[in-house]
């Protein structure tokens, strides 16, 4: 395969990885990181350090749009972000402990449980008007806009969301996914958040999560410009074309096209890492 040809390629799958990162809140490198390792044979750690670039782009892309539209809640997003922080650090000090094959395997794993824990919870958003003592002293809460005007909801179960998160982080450096599958599913099931509201404020996180653990994979040499740029444009034009289709689609939808992609994603890549093919 040539450079140009393997270039448009990688990018083309990026630019689609990047629209259903936006819209599901999975930052991307849920769909890079196994698409360059089984179509692209890439090695394993490479493709996570091209990923932790994308998801860094894709933060940068769709967070803007999600502020101005009013879905993002910056507070929130602001008060995980240091556990998901601390989570980043510990996950990318790992990647060189952990072979290529229980990465595999494990990243498959926490792909599928998402998907399980998605389509068991809730389909419509049932809001939490009743406010949570510890949340309401931190001000964990907000307004986003419905049909019908801004619907207020309040953050509940504070300190378990915070800890789902650490591991949320720690997947993201381990795996390179930016881990907004887990993010999605802490806010949008653990702490009772609006779907949409989760999906953007996982975006509006992601980014500062990679970059925590992107400086390691850079230090070890685990970043190639050559993998990492066409990834990294082509899911930064995705994610823009997603935050724009976000705003009028339908939760449910949402919720299924995010469970489909993750399953099929997370069986091959257990099978490969099983049989020895990462």
């Amino acid at each position: 395969m040539s450079v140009l040809l393997f270039t448009t390629l990688v990018f083309a799958t990026s630019l689609f990885a990047g629209l259903l990162g936006a819209l599901t809140g999975l930052g991307g490198g849920v769909i890079i990181v196994p698409a360059l390792v089984l179509l692209f044979k890439v090695d394993l750690r490479y493709a996570i350090g091209a990923s932790l670039v994308s998801v860094i782009a894709t933060s940068s892309g769709a967070a803007a749009a999600y502020v101005k539209e009013g879905l993002s809640n910056i507070r929130i997003g602001m008060f995980l972000e240091v556990a998901t922080t601390l989570g980043a650090l510990l996950g990318a000090y790992l990647t060189a402990k952990v072979s290529s094959h229980s990465i595999a395997i494990l990243f498959g794993a926490v792909l599928l449980y998402s998907a399980y824990a998605s389509f068991r919870g809730r389909t419509h958003d049932t809001l939490i008007t009743k406010e949570n003592p510890l949340a309401t002293s931190l001000q964990l809460s907000g307004t986003y806009p419905t049909p019908a005007g801004p619907e207020p909801y309040h953050a509940q179960h504070v300190p378990f969301g915070f800890g789902i998160m650490f591991g949320a982080g720690t997947l993201s450096g381990l795996l390179g996914i930016g881990s907004g599958a887990v993010k999605v599913l802490a806010m949008d099931q653990a702490m009772g958040l609006p779907f949409k509201v989760s999906t953007t404020t996982s975006n509006f996180m992601i980014g500062v999560t990679a970059a925590a653990s992107a400086g390691i994979y850079l230090a070890r040499g685990y970043i190639d410009a050559g993998i990492a740029m066409p990834v990294m444009l082509g899911v930064l034009i995705g994610s823009m074309m997603g935050s724009k289709l976000l705003v009028k689609a339908r939760v449910a939808t949402l919720k299924v096209v995010f469970g489909l992609v993750i399953v099929a994603l997370g069986i091959e890549m257990i099978f490969s890492g099983l049989t020895g093919r990462i």
